[in-house]
């Protein structure tokens, strides 16, 4: 069993919240979802959707061509008609829309005139939504205890739940023609619902950190203004400073107290962060940083997707500036991978950058829940010894001097931004210097030792071999598992510095003819794994039109090649 249903409309008709309330009353029912936003950078008008899939199988991606189309104006209708399945239906307000044009299987339905029934026009796509369940038979009783949620038990819950039955009871009289899509309950167990962004958050709580500074920047704002909603939950500090500059510096302030810390941005305040970046390695002061992705340069297209920073965030510094670079997957990597991310840069002293994208932040999933039990918290090495022998960038074989935090003991914790000696005195003395460069550099060869090699999805030997990384995950994964006739499989990364060259070299010695797939124009982990390996790859795919990637276009893609 599996449905695509979108719901379409302007900014201000509900869309996001009328989505995401479909998409949680069918993981309810036990069905894994995939949902995706697609939204204009403005509070009113423009064109607006959100795409669910549903199946009783497990996905990870979405799909362009639609069962049901729940168009909340005439646009959508224009928009959207020709990713119809010849079955597929559109749902719409017939005094909303007026000339629907000529669209096959079609429910004009009274949404206003129900919900005035109800006693208030602006749960109209609550009767919507209603509909769309009944022309699938699927159990009106989990959305109803979704809106209960939702909304509360109050009047405006009460007046929800009756406008969803009001549009069931319509949904039920009104058959559609040659639509066979029927959804059974598939567990009476749901699943949790939850985008990478919520996920990336839980799991910096759940590591421990304690303060984060963010400016607000999409996609990165969802994760400033998740933990700021559970600040009363756990002990945590959530604060926006004026700007992306006092953000890190506050970060790394926290960090330097002993605190885990964080920050989030996108790739223009990034920009900004670098100086700091470069204070956070010169210091040696742990820090994990968030550079959630969209497409640039300058504010580029600031509610769409790309992965167009991986070049920047391996070289943004001026000088050497240690660092490490992990790109999630999928909403469970951000969970696990951010726990991770907090325990290298506490045992490795040094920042970690995290990259996520638009398309990752804003893509919710249904997974089965994170066993905290798995989390471990490695906070590195912490000075025992006596006071006056701490040195805060001692001379280790590791490049790694042991830590103390100020106050907690009564060593003295000096560092300077300038360069510094051993006890964190700034000097210009060149042999320091040399000796203190090459201590920091050192930390690189454990650190490559933690990095996880590529993940290899399909067969060991493949006629074709597909590489990604990041959020394209879910979709090659899908592209390969599509292929029967020939041999298929992925390549795919999602801690990428230090690199794994070693790994990733020996995982391409065997494969056939190479396909990169990449949202950004210029195939930047490509020009990445030819300069660590010295292997070219054979072909590239590149989006980088601010949307992401769906299987079907990747498919067509690669038998444009072959042919």
């Amino acid at each position: 069993m599996e449905v695509n249903i979108m719901i379409a409309g302007e900014a201000g008709q509900g869309v996001q919240s009328a989505g995401f309330i479909l998409a949680k009353a069918l993981a309810r029912g036990g069905y894994h979802v995939f949902a995706d936003q697609d939204y204009e950078s403005r509070v009113r008008g423009g064109h607006n959707f959100f795409r669910i899939r549903a199946s009783d199988s497990e996905i990870g991606a979405i799909k362009k061509s639609l069962d049901v189309l729940l168009a909340l104006n005439e646009e959508s209708i224009a928009l959207h008609r020709d990713e119809l399945e010849k079955s597929g239906v559109i749902i719409f307000d017939k005094e909303r829309v007026k000339n629907p044009g000529d669209i096959g299987n079609a429910m004009a339905i009274p949404m206003d005139e129900l919900a005035e029934k109800i006693g208030n026009k602006i749960i109209a796509n609550t009767v919507a939504l209603g509909v769309c369940l009944a022309i699938t038979g699927y159990d009106i009783k989990l959305l109803e205890s979704t809106l209960k949620d939702r909304f509360g038990q109050a009047e405006v819950g009460k007046a929800n739940v009756s406008a969803a039955r009001e549009g069931y009871k319509y949904g039920e009289k009104h058959t559609v023609k040659d639509f066979k899509i029927s959804l059974e309950t598939v567990s009476k167990k749901g699943k949790l619902l939850i985008n990478g962004h919520e996920a990336l958050a839980l799991g910096a709580i759940a590591a421990g950190c304690r303060f984060m500074a963010g400016y607000p920047m999409t996609p990165a704002s969802s994760i400033l203004e998740y933990m700021a909603s559970q600040m009363e939950k756990v002990d945590l500090v959530v604060v926006q400073p004026e700007d992306e500059i006092s953000a890190i510096n506050m970060a790394i302030g926290a960090s330097f107290a002993g605190t885990r810390a964080m920050t989030a941005t996108s790739g223009s305040g990034f920009c900004l962060m670098v100086e700091g970046l470069g204070l956070a390695g010169l210091t040696e002061t742990p820090l994990v940083v968030v550079d959630a992705q969209r497409p640039g340069p300058a504010v580029g297209l600031p509610t769409r997707t790309e992965q167009g920073d991986l070049q920047f965030v391996l070289s943004a510094h001026h000088g050497d500036v240690q660092r490490a670079v992990i790109a999630p997957a999928t909403a469970a990597d951000s969970f696990w991978l951010t726990v991770k991310a907090f325990n290298l840069a506490e045992k490795y002293q040094l920042p970690v950058i995290i990259l996520t994208d638009h398309f990752l932040a804003n893509s919710y999933v249904t997974i089965e829940g994170f066993d905290l039990s798995g989390v471990s918290i490695d906070r590195g090495e912490i000075f025992t010894g006596k006071p006056e022998d701490y040195r805060r960038h001692k001379i280790t074989k590791s490049g790694i001097s042991p830590r103390a935090m100020p106050g907690m003991s009564e060593a003295l914790v000096v560092t300077d931004s300038d360069e510094h000696d051993e006890e964190g005195h700034l000097v210009e003395d060149a042999a320091i210097r040399m000796e203190q460069v090459e201590k920091r550099m050192r930390k690189m060869a454990g650190l490559s030792g933690e990095i996880s090699p590529p993940e290899l999805y399909g067969p060991e030997e493949a006629d074709l071999t597909l590489i990604g990384w990041g959020s394209t995950y879910g979709t090659l994964r899908e592209v390969v598992d599509t292929y029967k006739n020939i041999k298929v499989n992925l390549i795919h990364f999602r801690e990428i510095w230090p690199f794994p060259a070693e790994k990733t070299d020996r995982m391409l010695a065997g494969a056939g003819k190479t396909c990169i797939v990449e949202n950004n124009g210029t195939g930047q982990l490509a020009s990445l794994i030819r300069a660590e390996t010295g292997r070219q790859i054979n072909r590239k795919i590149l989006k980088y039109d601010g949307r992401p990637f769906e299987p079907d276009y990747i498919t067509r893609e690669i038998e444009k090649g072959e042919s």
